[in-house]
């Protein structure tokens, strides 16, 4: 059996006016940053991310798009720097990875920090080879979930009685 090895990359990009870090271990490849600013990042040349002339603004709006926080930034030109979302949010995308954005912290079983915010993508369908990380591995598997918000009506919801299962109050 042929274990999977993964070559993550670390990049960073600079102009003088802001530094652009890209980490390859947490970009699920949305595209979302190529369609925001296509003549900054393209992914079909090398290397894929260039700042030289590119108006800072822009870039820095087109990164916070980044939902995995693959991309992120240091302003040298005095600009404000990302700021978390308050409050923090999870959001489970349909037939994919939960989408986190705000103040967190992701640890392993031992309390050591995998990633921290303000944005990240993780693991919702369990077959990533990147845990805790999405890498896109529910587009094969498979991966069905349209979760939804509880509706006020929910309280009144009576338990299907067809699965064989006994529900009782506690």
């Amino acid at each position: 059996m042929v274990a999977y090895v993964a070559h993550m990359v670390k990049r960073t990009y600079s102009n003088g006016q802001i530094v652009v870090h890209w980490d390859s271990e947490r970009c699920i490849h949305t595209g979302w940053c190529a369609k925001g600013y296509p003549e900054v990042f393209d992914t079909s040349r090398r290397p894929w991310v260039l700042v030289d002339g590119a108006d800072t603004d822009q870039i820095v709006n087109t990164i916070e798009t980044c939902p995995s926080g693959a991309l992120s930034y240091e302003r040298l030109d005095g600009g404000p720097q990302e700021v978390a979302d308050v409050p923090t949010t999870v959001i489970p995308w349909p037939n994919g990875p939960y989408f986190v954005r705000g103040e967190f912290e992701v640890r392993d079983r031992h309390g050591d920090v995998f990633v921290d915010g303000p944005r990240a993508t993780l693991c919702r369908c369990g077959q990533s080879k990147n845990h805790p990380f999405c890498d896109l591995s529910h587009r094969t598997t498979g991966f069905r979930s349209y979760p939804r918000a509880i509706s006020p009506d929910r309280s009144e919801a009576e338990a299907p009685t067809d699965i064989g299962v006994r529900f009782e109050e506690q």
